[in-house]
């Protein structure tokens, strides 16, 4: 049922139905089945459509993370950060807050052996 859900939304992605929420929902949807980089790649479509969307830069920050790509997702952050406070939306801005805490001590903190 999932799988139809996002092949429905690409359906309407494909017909030219483009939006920061559509790309939003794909992202979504990419990052719950474990595919991180159609999360991120449409997370950036949702921000190329709205830089202002919150949301979206928490979601590419997570996709980045999973994907290993821990210099982005914090650039991603940050940049998520200063959006969610400039507007207002001080949830966003504190998980992201969390989630750069984290991979800023993960950065720091050697591999386990």
């Amino acid at each position: 049922m999932s799988q139809d859900l996002t092949a429905n939304l690409e359906a309407l992605l494909a017909k030219g139905n483009d939006s920061p929420t559509l790309r939003f929902a794909l992202a979504t949807r990419y990052l719950a089945a474990g595919d991180a980089a159609a999360a991120a790649r449409h997370a950036g479509g949702a921000l190329a459509l709205d830089a202002d969307y919150s949301a979206a830069w928490k979601l590419l920050g997570q996709a980045q993370t999973i994907g290993g790509d821990a210099a982005a997702a914090a650039a991603s952050y940050r940049r998520g950060i200063e959006v969610a406070e400039r507007r207002g939306d001080r949830q966003a801005a504190k998980e992201m807050q969390v989630f750069l805490k984290r991979l800023e001590k993960a950065a720091q903190d050697p591999p386990p052996r």
